[in-house]
């Protein structure tokens, strides 16, 4: 038996909240796959905060160096993900995730043609190196006679995305512009089948462990069946722990780094800033270890899924924050010690530092 205590520092190492930072953002995007980007400008400061002190500039030169990618690897939810692995995870996903577009494209009144069409054009335009911002290529399908209107142009985008055609590469003004993924991120890793799945477990718990096999299961919209058989395939790669009766999985590794570090005063004392959408609170199905039930609104105020900056103190989520100006604005749940109070301004000027 373990202690929710255990489970949550190791979740803080996995995470690089705690402990050994990653050396750059590219390297924290490998260490936990795919990180949450549906918030653009979130998604950098999540890659950012979990280094030993990148800037917002270096997370946008790994992006328009190619070392980031952004897709819709799983969920239909935008993370940036290494390059060399986002071609396996998504056929990983992909097959599920477009037999679930049908009856959109039905009412979109998408059909294989419209689509192949739009995949033609698309590749015609982007190829030798170009880049389109999504405003951009959706006037070329237009002039094609393609119409974008009424979420058709996402839509598109979406498929063509999840289907290995395009992704989301360089920076262009607050966004990204698409390119060729094949041309982007010619670098990629083989892996199918089993092999595949048993990676994407592997990864995961790398980044997030521990958790629990239904948290992987709905983290990639997979299957109970082929986690079951990645776990097998894993064996002597995962240890177990077991907190209240749960049993959680975790990488041999997290496991004997975690027992060979005891955890120091700053650990204890930290209080990180993480941004709207962090995979430290969504990574998983089951969030009751990080956060009480009855705080859920605080984070998602009216239930409509917009999820608010997080204050994390021994690894549960304290409050939220904002920024007001160029000041960082703390709104814990509870009052926060002076050594929290302390370690909140530490953080805020790491904020500040990496926003410039």
């Amino acid at each position: 038996m373990a202690s929710r205590a255990d489970l949550l520092r190791m979740r803080r190492l996995a995470h690089a909240i705690d402990g050994e930072r990653e050396a750059d953002p590219a390297a924290v995007a490998r260490r936990l796959l795919a990180v949450q980007a549906q918030d653009f400008a979130a998604g950098c400061w999540a890659l950012a905060v979990r280094t030993g002190g990148a800037t917002r500039a270096d997370v946008l030169a790994d992006l328009d160096a190619g070392r980031i990618v952004r897709s819709w690897p799983m969920r239909g939810t935008l993370h940036f993900v290494p390059p060399e692995d986002l071609r396996w995870m998504l056929g990983v996903t992909t097959a599920r995730m477009v037999q679930g577009l049908a009856n959109r494209h039905r009412q979109l009144e998408l059909d294989t043609a419209d689509l192949t069409r739009a995949r033609d054009i698309a590749v015609d335009a982007l190829s030798g190196g170009r880049s389109l911002g999504r405003a951009e290529m959706q006037e070329v399908w237009e002039r094609a006679g393609i119409a974008t209107t009424g979420q058709r142009g996402y839509h598109l985008i979406y498929y063509l995305a999840q289907t290995g055609v395009l992704c989301w590469g360089p920076t262009h003004r607050t966004q990204q512009a698409l390119v060729l993924l094949d041309e982007w991120a010619p670098r990629r890793r083989d892996l199918t089948g089993d092999e595949a799945l048993a990676e994407f477990l592997l990864r995961y718990l790398a980044g997030h462990g521990p958790a629990t096999l239904q948290d992987f299961v709905w983290w990639i919209k997979g299957t109970i069946t082929g986690a079951r058989a990645a776990r097998a395939l894993l064996a002597d790669a995962l240890t177990t722990l077991t907190v209240d009766g749960t049993e959680y999985l975790v990488t041999a590794e997290l496991a004997n780094r975690a027992a060979a570090t005891a955890e120091t005063r700053a650990e204890r004392e930290a209080v990180p800033l993480l941004p709207a959408f962090d995979e430290y609170l969504l990574g998983y199905r089951d969030r009751s270890a990080v956060l009480d039930e009855e705080l859920f609104e605080r984070i998602v105020p009216g239930g409509n899924g917009i999820f608010q900056p997080i204050l994390v103190a021994r690894g549960r989520v304290a409050g939220t924050w904002r920024r007001s100006g160029a000041e960082v604005v703390p709104e814990p749940f509870t009052p926060l010690t002076a050594a929290q109070q302390r370690a909140v301004a530490r953080s805020a000027a790491a904020y500040r530092r990496y926003a410039g």
